[in-house]
């Protein structure tokens, strides 16, 4: 059978004037077909790439002329046609594929591409650079944009292995066209997000990133994107990336854009914190940081095994190290004028709702501003905030864990997170009217889990975020 399909289509194509065209096909191996049917759990019927043939011409006004001769020998099937040709690959390949019904309802794929993308294919983007060329090819610019993409992804990368899963997914998923709203068409992998159409742009456009229209309607950035939508992002001055995108988020470029963001933001805060943390401590004995000058403070910093006073701020900020211990050694460096210490009750750090990442709110006991509250120091994650009668917080204490105290700054800033309990009698439109309820006290649903008690009555859990009592 494959010497006749070969022939058949051969024929067709130096009649329509591609004499400079080769050809050449395969037959699935047995072992190959089985491992393809067992991995994807296929039948021998949806197997579309039993008969394989390639088709390799001069140039690309020819690829789509050789299309055009298969399509008149064979039955196309729908949706089996890719263009990687007018939207290549992330790593510069490009071809068409496509897939036809032959004799006796045999199905055969087809690959139709030029010399220079064979070259591709065949031997990769390095060996590709090398390949003399007279015709300018668009491969070159997207090999080139997706070589910077992986130097900017390795750069901000963790790690090895998440930098091999981030390549695994920008090269082996499917892809989702999109446009930008001046008509550019931009691939991204099956999943993909605003978020990521968002850095596949410009990071400086995912990084101030607020919302999105998708066919010019408001959509949530969390929302799948499918081929042929039209994405628009809102941008605002001053935006920065949400944790929570990192949820959804499917790409490479975004997820490590995202977590460099992140990273950087959370070393800001902490030194701040770490700051505050060792001014509290050191008013024990009426003293601040301004009393110090920058050699002690150098000098504690290399004594320390650190190298400059900020990463001592981050440490402290971070709770890997007690700002009162630390504030011990730092006075070992100062005299006061007196030769005295001076002892005072420590004032409580402030709790001003603006701290950012270092400073996080327990979710034992979810406090709210207006609660009496108390902070625990966890390594890596900066001061935990605690209701003072947490029952977590109590037995923190007697295993004698670091806590600091703290109250709440007069005009605190920012959403808290609060559990709601609602007994119900079970009935329609019942959720919907306490979302309403809640949505009306200007309240926002975080999460809500509904417990079934018995046949007629539910317990509904709501978090909702809150800004005061």
């Amino acid at each position: 059978a494959l010497p006749i399909f070969e022939s058949d289509i051969k024929k067709k194509l130096i009649d329509a004037g591609l004499t400079e065209s080769a050809i050449w096909g395969r037959e699935k191996h047995l072992y190959s077909l089985y491992k393809k049917m067992h991995q994807k759990r296929l039948s021998l019927s949806e197997v579309m790439d039993v008969y394989a043939f390639r088709i390799v011409v001069d140039k690309m006004a020819d690829a789509y002329l050789a299309l055009g001769v298969v399509h008149s020998i064979y039955r196309p099937i729908a949706r089996r046609f890719k263009d990687y040709i007018a939207i290549p690959k992330a790593n510069g390949y490009q071809s068409l594929h496509t897939t036809l019904i032959g004799p006796h309802g045999v199905p055969i794929e087809v690959q139709i591409r030029t010399q220079e993308m064979e070259h591709l294919a065949e031997n990769g983007i390095a060996a590709h650079w090398l390949y003399k060329s007279t015709e300018k090819e668009t491969s070159q610019v997207h090999t080139k944009e997706w070589l910077k993409d992986l130097l900017e992804l390795q750069k901000h990368t963790g790690n090895p292995i998440e930098f091999i899963e981030n390549v695994k997914i920008d090269l082996f998923a499917e892809a989702v066209y999109v446009f930008t709203p001046k008509g550019s068409i931009l691939s991204l992998p099956q999943g993909a997000t605003p978020v990521d159409f968002a850095y596949m742009v410009h990071t400086d456009i995912g990084n101030a990133c607020v919302g999105c229209k998708i066919d010019r309607r408001l959509a949530p950035l969390s929302s799948r994107l499918r081929s042929g939508q039209t994405i628009e992002v809102i941008t605002a001055t001053g935006a920065h990336p949400n944790p929570a995108w990192l949820t959804f988020a499917v790409t490479g470029k975004a997820r490590n854009n995202i977590r460099h963001w992140l990273k950087n933001q959370q070393v800001t805060e902490s030194q701040a914190l770490g700051k505050r943390l060792l001014n509290s401590a050191l008013l024990e004995t009426h003293q601040s940081l301004e009393n110090f000058t920058q050699n002690n403070l150098e000098s504690i910093v290399k004594d320390m095994g650190l190298h400059t006073v900020e990463e001592l701020y981050e440490e402290v900020g971070l709770g890997k190290r007690m700002a009162p211990l630390v504030a011990k050694r730092l006075l070992a460096y100062q005299t006061t004028p007196d030769g005295q210490t001076h002892s005072k009750k420590m004032k409580p750090l402030t709790i001003k709702g603006t701290e950012g990442l270092v400073v996080t709110y327990a979710k034992c006991c979810y406090p709210i501003p207006g609660d009496l509250i108390i902070g625990n120091l966890a390594q890596g994650q900066g001061v935990v905030i605690h209701k003072e009668r947490c029952h977590k917080m109590i037995k923190l204490k007697k295993m004698n864990n670091e806590y600091i105290n703290v109250v709440w700054e007069d005009k605190v800033v920012g959403e808290f997170q609060v559990p709601i309990v609602v007994d119900v009698v079970n009935g329609r439109g019942v959720l919907a009217s306490l979302a309403n309820a809640i949505a009306d006290s200007n309240a926002n649903i975080i999460n809500v889990h509904v417990d079934e008690r018995d046949g007629s009555h539910n317990t509904v859990k709501f978090i909702v975020s809150v800004r005061n009592r």
